[in-house]
């Protein structure tokens, strides 16, 4: 029989993280490697524990992530959003704590698309009198 678990999805830029969250020992799994591994950078590690430390369960829970696109940063807020919404997801209480913490809102900033004569999407290219 399976193990039950408990499933948030969080977006970030052009990053999509599936969070799988079961009762366990507190493994943190990433794309088949550990959290350290796959996100070595000290600010990720904390920003994406960020919602379990919040809820009081960091050693307790065993999770589960399939992150795709985009870059490290997407990708860390992703599963950030993602962790939180699966803790919401099994424990309802939690949502104001979630709230106040700011884990439950999506930031919508994505890239802007270039436009045609311009070398990025405001950028001018520089002006010349002569």
């Amino acid at each position: 029989m399976a193990e039950q678990y408990y499933e948030g999805i969080g977006r970030r830029k052009a990053s999509t993280a599936r969070v799988r969250v079961m009762s366990g020992s507190g493994e943190f799994v990433v794309n088949q490697k550990s959290l350290d591994e796959y996100f070595p950078r000290q600010g990720d590690m904390q920003a994406i524990l960020g919602p379990l430390e919040t809820v009081g369960q960091k050693g307790s829970l065993d999770v589960s992530v399939i992150v795709r696109g985009g870059g490290v940063t997407g990708q860390t807020d992703a599963v950030q959003l993602g962790l939180a919404r699966a803790l919401m997801t099994m424990t309802p209480e939690v949502k104001p704590a979630l709230r106040k913490g700011g884990f439950l809102t999506r930031d919508s900033r994505e890239k802007e698309r270039k436009k045609p004569g311009l070398k990025r999407a405001r950028k001018a290219p520089t002006y010349t009198k002569r």
